[in-house]
């Protein structure tokens, strides 16, 4: 087991920038390499009853930063009142292709197929999803941008990325076929209010060196 890349680690939470290619969570065919279960190995070293409890996730090939709680009453404090908590949602992504726009906000109402493919729809009757972005760096195949979600729907980045036709580098659900051996969103910040103290807690990962055009 590869050592867990702590953030933030306090009484009640428990911060970790997760690597790409690991699932948050168990899945009927992955109970047991997930970030949870590390995540739940690491807490018992020090008390054998502790108990840990998901409080965000991310895809499996996206990585960056996950909460846990350590007590079920801290992850419904978070998880409740999840959308007025949040202040800030950051992402790095690296996409194919130039952008004309070097900044702009996609808005879309998003829905699921039965073949849980989620894309966008102009009618109301999808969530609705708000991406921001902005063009940091470039080359003549690729863009590093920086994004900030408004709403945290599911795929949403992927697919907003994909209908202004930039997918992101490495997206097999929703991109093209290249040869990149991870897909390439990170997220790198989460600004999130106590949900005791009010207080806003700031936590922070370095962008991957593969993000590096």
């Amino acid at each position: 087991m590869k050592k867990l890349n702590i953030i933030y680690e306090d009484k009640e939470i428990l911060v970790i920038n997760k690597p790409s290619g690991l699932l948050t969570v168990s899945t009927p065919k992955e109970k047991e390499r997930t970030l949870f279960h590390e995540a739940s190995d690491y807490v018992k070293k020090s008390n054998p009853k502790i108990k840990i409890f998901i409080i965000n996730r991310l895809d499996k090939d996206t990585s960056g930063i996950v909460m846990f709680a350590k007590k079920q009453s801290v992850k419904y404090d978070y998880q409740n009142n999840w959308d007025n908590l949040v202040v800030k949602r950051g992402y790095y992504a690296v996409v194919h292709g130039i952008l004309d726009n070097k900044d702009g906000t996609i808005k879309s109402y998003l829905k699921e197929t039965k073949t849980l493919m989620v894309y966008s729809s102009s009618k109301k009757d999808g969530k609705l999803a708000i991406t921001k972005y902005k063009v940091l760096k470039e080359n003549n195949r690729h863009s590093l941008i920086d994004i900030e979600i408004k709403t945290g729907r599911k795929n949403q980045i992927r697919v907003h990325m994909k209908d202004i036709n930039h997918p992101i580098v490495g997206d097999k659900k929703y991109g093209t076929k290249d040869k990149s051996k991870r897909m390439m969103l990170h997220a790198y910040e989460l600004q999130i209010k106590n949900p005791k103290t009010k207080k806003i807690q700031t936590f922070t990962c370095n962008i991957p060196k593969e993000f590096d055009i």
